[in-house]
Protein backbone atom coordinates (compact mmCIF):
# COMPACT_ATOMS: atom_id res chain seq x y z
CA UNK A 1 0.00 0.00 0.00
CA UNK A 2 1.57 3.60 -0.76
CA UNK A 3 2.39 6.33 2.10
CA UNK A 4 0.49 8.65 2.71
CA UNK A 5 2.83 11.30 2.29
CA UNK A 6 1.98 14.89 2.29
CA UNK A 7 5.63 16.82 1.58
CA UNK A 8 7.84 14.24 -0.38
CA UNK A 9 6.32 12.97 -3.35
CA UNK A 10 7.34 10.50 -6.15
CA UNK A 11 9.73 9.93 -7.40
CA UNK A 12 8.85 10.68 -10.71
CA UNK A 13 10.83 9.91 -14.35
CA UNK A 14 11.68 13.49 -14.83
CA UNK A 15 13.44 14.46 -18.31
CA UNK A 16 15.69 16.87 -16.75
CA UNK A 17 16.79 14.94 -13.70
CA UNK A 18 16.08 11.36 -14.46
CA UNK A 19 14.61 10.24 -11.10
CA UNK A 20 13.17 12.45 -8.91
CA UNK A 21 11.92 12.53 -5.14
CA UNK A 22 10.29 15.88 -4.43
CA UNK A 23 9.74 18.55 -1.84
CA UNK A 24 6.91 20.53 -1.45
CA UNK A 25 7.19 23.02 1.04
CA UNK A 26 4.16 24.99 0.00
CA UNK A 27 2.13 22.16 1.64
CA UNK A 28 -1.06 20.70 -0.33
CA UNK A 29 -3.22 23.76 0.94
CA UNK A 30 -3.90 25.11 -2.50
CA UNK A 31 -1.36 26.55 -5.34
CA UNK A 32 1.20 29.39 -3.87
CA UNK A 33 2.54 31.63 -6.05
CA UNK A 34 3.86 34.76 -7.56
CA UNK A 35 2.99 33.76 -11.15
CA UNK A 36 0.15 32.46 -12.85
CA UNK A 37 1.23 31.09 -15.92
CA UNK A 38 -0.99 30.50 -18.87
CA UNK A 39 0.31 26.90 -19.32
CA UNK A 40 0.48 25.59 -15.44
CA UNK A 41 -0.67 21.81 -15.17
CA UNK A 42 -1.63 22.80 -11.41
CA UNK A 43 -4.34 25.58 -12.78
CA UNK A 44 -5.01 28.90 -11.61
CA UNK A 45 -3.21 30.92 -9.29
CA UNK A 46 -5.79 32.01 -6.57
CA UNK A 47 -4.38 34.66 -4.79
CA UNK A 48 -0.83 35.87 -5.17
CA UNK A 49 1.92 36.05 -3.38
CA UNK A 50 5.17 37.47 -2.63
CA UNK A 51 5.81 37.27 1.09
CA UNK A 52 7.92 34.76 2.29
CA UNK A 53 6.56 32.48 4.83
CA UNK A 54 7.14 28.67 6.91
CA UNK A 55 4.56 27.02 5.52
CA UNK A 56 6.13 23.70 6.39
CA UNK A 57 8.35 23.30 9.35
CA UNK A 58 11.49 21.54 7.77
CA UNK A 59 11.01 19.38 10.80
CA UNK A 60 8.15 17.37 9.28
CA UNK A 61 9.84 16.81 5.79
CA UNK A 62 12.38 15.23 7.74
CA UNK A 63 10.10 13.11 9.49
CA UNK A 64 8.41 11.83 6.00
CA UNK A 65 12.14 10.97 5.31
CA UNK A 66 12.73 8.84 7.81
CA UNK A 67 9.84 6.71 6.88
CA UNK A 68 10.49 6.59 3.41
CA UNK A 69 11.48 2.46 2.07
CA UNK A 70 14.75 2.43 1.04
CA UNK A 71 15.03 3.44 -2.45
CA UNK A 72 17.65 5.06 -4.98
CA UNK A 73 16.59 8.64 -6.65
CA UNK A 74 19.46 10.41 -8.93
CA UNK A 75 18.10 13.95 -7.57
CA UNK A 76 16.02 15.26 -4.76
CA UNK A 77 14.26 18.42 -5.95
CA UNK A 78 12.59 21.19 -4.06
CA UNK A 79 9.32 22.14 -6.17
CA UNK A 80 5.97 21.24 -5.25
CA UNK A 81 2.25 23.30 -5.84
CA UNK A 82 4.12 26.78 -6.33
CA UNK A 83 7.53 28.78 -6.17
CA UNK A 84 9.69 27.33 -3.89
CA UNK A 85 11.48 30.50 -2.95
CA UNK A 86 8.42 31.30 -1.59
CA UNK A 87 8.92 28.82 1.45
CA UNK A 88 11.11 31.02 3.96
CA UNK A 89 12.54 28.01 5.25
CA UNK A 90 14.21 26.55 2.09
CA UNK A 91 17.99 27.03 2.85
CA UNK A 92 17.55 24.98 6.18
CA UNK A 93 15.09 22.51 4.08
CA UNK A 94 18.27 22.13 1.98
CA UNK A 95 20.62 21.70 4.52
CA UNK A 96 18.53 19.41 6.81
CA UNK A 97 18.45 16.71 3.73
CA UNK A 98 21.83 17.40 2.73
CA UNK A 99 22.77 15.86 6.56
CA UNK A 100 20.52 12.60 5.69
CA UNK A 101 20.78 11.72 1.84
CA UNK A 102 23.23 11.28 -0.20
CA UNK A 103 21.64 12.13 -3.58
CA UNK A 104 22.48 15.92 -4.90
CA UNK A 105 19.87 18.43 -4.22
CA UNK A 106 17.92 20.44 -7.28
CA UNK A 107 15.57 23.30 -7.03
CA UNK A 108 13.37 24.35 -9.76
CA UNK A 109 12.69 28.07 -9.53
CA UNK A 110 10.38 30.79 -11.60
CA UNK A 111 12.90 32.89 -10.90
CA UNK A 112 11.15 35.74 -9.83
CA UNK A 113 12.72 36.35 -6.27
CA UNK A 114 16.25 35.98 -7.39
CA UNK A 115 16.65 39.70 -7.13
CA UNK A 116 16.82 38.89 -3.24
CA UNK A 117 20.26 38.22 -2.05
CA UNK A 118 18.69 35.74 0.98
CA UNK A 119 17.40 33.58 -1.98
CA UNK A 120 20.77 33.46 -4.05
CA UNK A 121 22.28 32.34 -0.95
CA UNK A 122 19.72 29.54 -0.04
CA UNK A 123 19.88 28.08 -3.33
CA UNK A 124 23.62 28.29 -3.46
CA UNK A 125 23.29 25.51 -1.01
CA UNK A 126 22.28 23.61 -3.74
CA UNK A 127 23.99 21.47 -6.30
CA UNK A 128 21.38 22.08 -9.37
CA UNK A 129 19.52 24.88 -9.91
CA UNK A 130 17.18 25.43 -12.85
CA UNK A 131 15.76 28.87 -13.44
CA UNK A 132 13.14 29.81 -15.70
CA UNK A 133 12.90 32.49 -18.19
CA UNK A 134 9.92 32.77 -20.80
CA UNK A 135 10.60 35.88 -21.31
CA UNK A 136 12.21 37.91 -22.54
CA UNK A 137 10.79 41.55 -22.12
CA UNK A 138 8.34 42.99 -19.84
CA UNK A 139 5.45 42.64 -21.57
CA UNK A 140 6.06 38.95 -22.66
CA UNK A 141 6.75 38.27 -19.07
CA UNK A 142 2.98 39.40 -17.97
CA UNK A 143 1.64 37.69 -21.03
CA UNK A 144 3.36 34.36 -20.52
CA UNK A 145 3.88 34.45 -16.58
CA UNK A 146 0.70 36.61 -15.25
CA UNK A 147 3.20 37.88 -12.51
CA UNK A 148 2.17 39.54 -9.43
CA UNK A 149 2.32 43.15 -9.82
CA UNK A 150 5.53 44.17 -8.09
CA UNK A 151 7.31 41.90 -9.82
CA UNK A 152 9.67 43.05 -13.28
CA UNK A 153 10.97 41.22 -15.76
CA UNK A 154 14.49 43.76 -15.95
CA UNK A 155 14.70 42.38 -11.97
CA UNK A 156 14.19 38.52 -13.13
CA UNK A 157 17.22 39.09 -15.26
CA UNK A 158 19.19 41.14 -13.27
CA UNK A 159 19.06 38.34 -10.47
CA UNK A 160 19.60 35.59 -12.65
CA UNK A 161 22.60 37.11 -13.92
CA UNK A 162 24.21 38.32 -10.24
CA UNK A 163 23.45 34.38 -9.38
CA UNK A 164 25.35 32.92 -12.06
CA UNK A 165 27.98 35.18 -11.38
CA UNK A 166 28.56 33.73 -7.97
CA UNK A 167 26.64 29.88 -8.18
CA UNK A 168 29.19 27.63 -8.11
CA UNK A 169 26.68 24.43 -8.89
CA UNK A 170 25.34 23.59 -11.90
CA UNK A 171 22.86 26.22 -13.60
CA UNK A 172 20.30 25.37 -16.05
CA UNK A 173 17.79 27.99 -17.75
CA UNK A 174 14.48 26.22 -19.16
CA UNK A 175 12.18 27.98 -21.38
CA UNK A 176 8.73 27.41 -21.96
CA UNK A 177 7.80 27.74 -25.41
CA UNK A 178 4.50 27.44 -27.05
CA UNK A 179 2.71 29.41 -30.16
CA UNK A 180 2.90 32.72 -28.51
CA UNK A 181 6.98 33.01 -28.42
CA UNK A 182 7.97 30.43 -30.48
CA UNK A 183 8.96 32.69 -33.29
CA UNK A 184 10.97 34.62 -30.66
CA UNK A 185 13.88 32.68 -30.76
CA UNK A 186 16.74 35.50 -31.21
CA UNK A 187 15.31 36.98 -28.43
CA UNK A 188 16.09 34.29 -26.14
CA UNK A 189 19.11 33.61 -27.53
CA UNK A 190 20.47 36.58 -26.45
CA UNK A 191 19.48 36.14 -23.59
CA UNK A 192 21.17 32.72 -22.95
CA UNK A 193 24.47 33.84 -23.99
CA UNK A 194 24.01 36.64 -21.76
CA UNK A 195 23.10 34.37 -18.73
CA UNK A 196 25.46 31.69 -19.72
CA UNK A 197 23.90 28.71 -17.92
CA UNK A 198 25.82 25.57 -18.12
CA UNK A 199 22.57 23.86 -19.61
CA UNK A 200 19.49 25.17 -21.62
CA UNK A 201 16.07 23.18 -21.23
CA UNK A 202 13.33 23.39 -24.24
CA UNK A 203 10.27 22.46 -22.64
CA UNK A 204 6.47 22.95 -24.14
CA UNK A 205 3.40 22.13 -22.10
CA UNK A 206 3.04 18.50 -22.51
CA UNK A 207 0.98 17.61 -18.89
CA UNK A 208 -2.96 18.95 -18.97
CA UNK A 209 -3.32 22.30 -19.48
CA UNK A 210 -5.37 24.81 -21.32
CA UNK A 211 -2.69 25.30 -23.89
CA UNK A 212 -1.57 23.51 -26.70
CA UNK A 213 2.15 22.34 -26.99
CA UNK A 214 4.22 22.66 -29.78
CA UNK A 215 5.22 19.59 -32.37
CA UNK A 216 8.46 17.66 -31.50
CA UNK A 217 9.33 19.12 -35.14
CA UNK A 218 9.14 22.41 -34.21
CA UNK A 219 10.76 21.72 -30.50
CA UNK A 220 13.66 20.34 -32.29
CA UNK A 221 13.93 23.14 -34.68
CA UNK A 222 14.20 25.54 -31.72
CA UNK A 223 16.58 23.03 -29.97
CA UNK A 224 18.68 22.97 -33.37
CA UNK A 225 19.16 26.69 -33.38
CA UNK A 226 20.24 26.68 -29.35
CA UNK A 227 23.10 24.34 -30.30
CA UNK A 228 24.35 25.94 -32.95
CA UNK A 229 24.28 29.54 -30.66
CA UNK A 230 25.63 27.85 -27.77
CA UNK A 231 29.29 26.72 -28.15
CA UNK A 232 29.14 24.13 -26.52
CA UNK A 233 26.95 24.28 -23.69
CA UNK A 234 24.54 20.99 -23.28
CA UNK A 235 21.02 21.81 -24.60
CA UNK A 236 18.06 18.96 -24.20
CA UNK A 237 14.26 19.41 -24.78
CA UNK A 238 11.13 17.76 -23.29
CA UNK A 239 11.03 15.60 -26.69
CA UNK A 240 14.40 13.96 -26.72
CA UNK A 241 14.56 10.07 -25.70
CA UNK A 242 15.30 8.88 -23.07
CA UNK A 243 16.14 5.12 -21.35
CA UNK A 244 14.22 5.74 -18.27
CA UNK A 245 14.83 3.27 -15.17
CA UNK A 246 12.36 2.03 -13.79
CA UNK A 247 10.76 4.11 -11.70
CA UNK A 248 8.57 3.12 -9.05
CA UNK A 249 6.54 5.69 -6.95
CA UNK A 250 6.24 5.58 -3.32
CA UNK A 251 2.93 8.22 -3.12
CA UNK A 252 -0.32 7.79 -3.81
CA UNK A 253 -1.98 8.66 -7.12
CA UNK A 254 -3.73 11.54 -6.39
CA UNK A 255 -0.49 12.71 -4.62
CA UNK A 256 1.03 13.22 -7.90
CA UNK A 257 -1.90 14.21 -9.52
CA UNK A 258 -2.30 17.20 -6.99
CA UNK A 259 1.43 18.19 -7.71
CA UNK A 260 0.82 17.72 -11.49
CA UNK A 261 2.87 15.28 -11.89
CA UNK A 262 0.37 12.71 -14.01
CA UNK A 263 -2.35 13.33 -16.30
Amino acid sequence: MKAAFKYIYGPVPSWRLGSSLGIDLLSQKGKICNFDCIYCQLGKTRKHTVERKTYVPAEEVIREFKNLPRIKVDYVTFSGRGEPTLAKNLGESIKMVKLIRKEPIAVITNSSLLRMDEIRKELALADFVIVKLDAYSQESLVKMNRPSEEIEFSSILKGIKEFRESYLGRLALQIMFIQENKEEINEYTYLFNYIKPDEVQVNTPLRHCNIKPLSGKEVFKIKDHFILAGKGINIVSVYDDRAFKNVISVSKADTLIRRGKVK
